[in-house]
């Protein structure tokens, strides 16, 4: 009998993202959506006639990831610093591969990301004032991360609050229903929430004083079977980092048709001076944060034995990649630097010169507008107010801190000389307004001082 032809090999590859994870979507939706990795995926040489199929699987926090990763049904997985080191240590005892760290997706410098939010009417406005209560957290997440250093920080005992298991869906009915008291979590949910008008912020990740970032792990023996696979995903990153800061407004519109996270919060993240920066190199300050990380889970018994970061970090593939781009990777690794707010203050008639000092409108159905300063951003506000136009949201600095704010969920601090100081948390405020002899007022107040000059 004559034999039929020969069955061309199909290489699976299997991709775990978290969609609804702000920090990763440009290691993972957006580039599922926009087909960028199939734009440089091998097909000469030993790929002549190979089909690499494709297999993206969406998941709501890490560990879930890591599963799938040491299942061998993903070879590639996203997920936050806490569970990016319980992944590297979990597979440092298995005989068939490890895995390696090849890229961040974005991060925070200064911690910012993971928070703490209450409801809106409750009267808790700091990690201390939650002594008794029931504070849910997704376990084995980055924000679980967060709360275990926090507590270690502030010295307060295992049994200071009752901390519970929750995911981020259910921990957040369970918080607009006030049948916990508070929920910790990772991006997006703790501006999240906020915006979406029952919650409160009491803690941000930046209180850590500790980086917060994800980034992107691959199965040793994969990628050192396809390197050239490793290195078009890494190429669809760039391609992804690329597409959002273009144009930040339209990446945020699509990003949030994709995932179901509203644009305005897509941008707070993402946007020009959002609370996470794009960029996948492996910094310095972050691996090291992932080393603080270790010292965290191995004092709280989440991790048994020693695990040692340097050599569960791979630079080589994302090096090979910004070289073949023509890309400096040295002049990157070294820098934090974000994109930021620019342009011309059309209300102040000013040209922004401080970025961390300045806000933005997004206009309903309109443009996204910068202006100078927290005053000129509020000013205008109240401006478009008056003359009737709709807002979707406005954007302003914390002054302490730098961190992007929506413009009504800030604290604000009004001073001898008028201009408005805004604030993340009421501590800060209150701190401010004592040192500088200023007033803390609310939003409504703040927009009025604004409106007045």
């Amino acid at each position: 009998m004559a034999s039929g032809p020969a069955q061309a090999e199909t290489i699976l590859v299997g991709i775990g993202t978290q969609d609804t994870t702000t920090n990763t979507v440009t290691t993972g939706v957006v580039i599922r959506k926009l087909g960028l990795l199939e734009k440089h995926l091998p097909k000469g040489g030993k790929y002549e006639g190979v089909e690499i199929k494709l297999d993206w699987q969406n998941f709501t926090s890490g560990p879930p990831v890591t599963n799938g990763m040491m299942a061998n049904k993903l070879q590639f997985g996203g997920m936050g610093d806490y569970p990016l080191v319980v992944n590297g240590y979990t597979f440092q005892n298995n005989p068939e591969s490890k895995s390696q760290l090849i890229a961040v997706a974005a991060y925070n410098i200064h911690g910012s990301g993971n928070g703490i939010v209450v409801h809106n009417d409750s009267p808790y406005f700091a990690l201390e004032d939650l002594k008794g209560t029931v504070v849910s957290v997704p376990f084995g997440s980055a924000a679980h991360g967060m709360v275990l250093k926090a507590m270690q920080d502030a010295k307060l005992p295992k049994d200071f609050f009752q901390l519970v298991s929750q995911s981020p869906e259910v921990g957040t009915t369970n918080l607009k229903e006030k049948k916990i008291d508070a929920h910790a979590d990772f991006v997006p949910f703790a501006e999240l929430l906020p915006f979406r008008g029952f919650a409160r912020k009491v803690f941000d990740g930046v209180q850590t004083n500790l980086p917060t970032w994800h980034g992107v792990v691959v199965r040793t023996d994969f990628a050192e079977k396809h390197p050239e696979i490793v290195n078009a995903y890494l190429q669809a990153v760039l391609d992804a980092n690329a597409w959002v800061k273009e144009d930040p407004k339209r990446a945020a519109e699509k990003i949030s048709e994709w995932t179901g996270t509203d644009k305005e919060v897509v941008y707070i993240f993402l946007g020009p001076g959002g609370i996470m920066t794009l960029d996948p190199t492996l910094k310095a300050p972050l691996i090291d944060a992932a080393k603080e990380d270790v010292k965290v889970l191995q004092s709280l018994d989440r991790i048994k034995t020693a695990f040692d970061v340097d050599p569960w970090v791979n630079d080589g593939y994302i090096r090979a990649a910004y070289k073949a781009r023509g890309l400096d990777y040295d002049a990157e690794v070294k820098s934090t630097a974000n994109y930021e707010v620019k342009g011309e203050d059309a209300f102040c008639k000013t040209t922004i010169a401080e970025p961390r000092k300045a806000g933005e409108i997004w206009v309903k159905d309109g443009d996204i507008l910068p202006f100078s300063s927290a005053s000129c951003t509020l000013g205008a506000l109240q401006d478009y107010k008056a003359k009737g136009t709709a807002i979707n949201v406005a954007y302003v600095f914390d002054t302490a801190r730098g961190i992007k704010l929506f413009a009504d969920k800030a604290f604000y601090v009004v001073g001898d000389k008028k201009e408005l100081a805004p604030f993340m948390l009421k501590q800060d405020a209150d701190a401010f307004a004592a040192s500088s002899g200023g007033k803390v007022v609310t939003f409504d107040d703040a927009l009025a001082a604004a409106a007045r000059g």
